[in-house]
């Protein structure tokens, strides 16, 4: 089994780790390639409060409206997204006279393009996202089987006679042992963000809120609240309180500037933010609108963002809903309110990442990754050196009997990782029918 799964997903593990090997190195690769947008600045002397400025956005973009809007720390510029008439996304950058230094389509940046080849191949859509969590969970299986048949088949023993099939039989082998614990390590902090098996955490912290996260009612995640940390990017948002002199669905707001929803007496981000400084939440944070009347400013830093410049260490996630017209505090949940699942996931995902501890996780995890391909190399030319013209020459078993401790642990990864435990079901049915095949060929030739 574990030969007939290396071929088959092969091409997908080389694609998931080429592209989280690019994701590692995603700040560094955009502060690069968008110096000027990050930066730079308008080349305008004229100075706008931030509200002003948001104006002249939502003036120059008509047919786009601004949902959020990133405070980042120096040297960075503010950056803002615009949600257009048909869903797409721009960010739009402001310098410190908060004006229009220039944007860039959000499905184009380097890291939302390799976000989207890592976890979908750019295609996007269930069958495909469950593809991909597949793959993932059949490398955990292709790691832990690889080791259980090295010792199994004595694969590091070193022989009299060694020709290069060995030598790469061992070297591969020699491999997987070092770098199996750290890669089921990446793999398993990568699937919170999975289809499949990213849903069935999301259902449990909803079931058992002490482990996940606090009470809060759960509502599913939307493409317009990524930087919200994990472990809150689920909950359901508090309600402002809307009073009699409130009530009006449009206007304009004193200074001026239209509200992104049209919204009277709404307040401007400018007053959210200087309500965050009264509570304490420094830079970098971003600044989420509400979605209507009823709705409230989110207020949120994470340590999972997948914003350039805008992680912070798991410690510092916070989230935060104010009233939009009184600017009241109205909910506030920190690292400290979530639940084990949900403080387990808040590091692993920065360290899947390779941004929780800087420099030297982007190293471990590009080793790892590097290792990984090097396994697959040797594992193919292992392969190459045994094939026969015209056959698949799978290798020999090693043994047909499969130790109770191999079997209880693929039965718990199918547990942990239900969309694994569907697929190895379905497996050794077609296994166990192909042996029946084989037999009554046999008793009739």
């Amino acid at each position: 089994m574990h030969f007939y799964a290396a071929l088959f997903i092969t091409p997908l593990l080389i694609t998931l780790t080429l592209s989280g090997i690019g994701y590692l190195f995603y700040t560094n690769a955009e502060n690069a390639l968008y110096d000027d947008l990050f930066f730079g600045d308008s080349g305008k002397e004229e100075t706008f409060t931030l509200e002003e400025g948001i104006f002249e956005v939502n003036n120059t973009y008509e047919d786009y409206t601004v949902s959020k809007v990133i405070m980042l720390d120096e040297p960075y510029n503010k950056r803002l997204t615009l949600t257009g008439n048909t869903g797409d996304e721009k960010y739009v950058f402001l310098d410190d006279n908060n004006q229009i230094v220039g944007d860039q389509k959000a499905e184009f940046t380097y890291s939302n393009v390799l976000r989207n080849l890592h976890s979908s191949l750019f295609i996007g859509g269930t069958l495909v996202n469950y593809l991909m969590e597949l793959a993932a969970c059949w490398a955990i299986f292709l790691l832990l089987s690889g080791i259980y048949l090295t010792f199994k088949g004595k694969a590091l023993q070193v022989r009299n006679t060694q020709n290069r099939r060995q030598n790469n039989k061992r070297n591969h082998a020699l491999i997987g042992l070092i770098i199996t614990i750290p890669m089921v390590i990446i793999i398993f902090t990568g699937l919170p963000w999975s289809a499949f098996m990213g849903s069935q955490i999301n259902k449990l912290g909803e079931s058992y809120p002490d482990l996940g996260n606090t009470e809060m009612r759960y509502n599913p995640p939307t493409s317009d609240v990524n930087e919200i940390p994990w472990a809150t990017r689920s909950q359901q948002e508090p309600i402002s309180e809307q009073h009699e002199d409130h009530k009006g669905h449009a206007g304009h707001h004193e200074s001026g500037a239209r509200t992104p929803n049209d919204i009277s007496n709404q307040l401007s981000v400018e007053e959210i933010s200087n309500r965050a400084d009264e509570e304490g939440i420094s830079r970098p944070y971003s600044i989420i609108y509400p979605t209507d009347e009823l709705g409230v400013f989110t207020v949120s830093k994470g340590s999972n963002s997948g914003i350039t410049g805008l992680d912070v260490s798991p410690y510092e996630e916070t989230t935060n809903y104010f009233d939009q017209y009184t600017g009241d505090l109205l909910g506030k949940v920190d690292y400290q309110n979530y639940g084990v699942i949900g403080k387990w996931f808040t590091w692993g995902i920065p360290l899947h990442e390779g941004h929780l501890f800087g420099w030297p996780n982007k190293i471990i995890n590009l080793a790892v990754c590097l290792g990984f391909l090097t396994l697959i190399l040797l594992g193919f030319m292992t392969w190459l050196n045994r094939k026969k013209k015209g056959s698949l020459s799978a290798p020999i078993k090693v043994s047909k009997k499969l130790s109770i401790g191999f079997v209880s642990l693929m039965v718990i990864l199918g547990l942990i990782m239900p969309l694994f435990g569907i697929s190895l079901i379905l497996v050794l049915i077609l296994e166990l029918l192909l042996n029946l095949m084989d037999k009554r060929k046999k008793e009739f030739s």
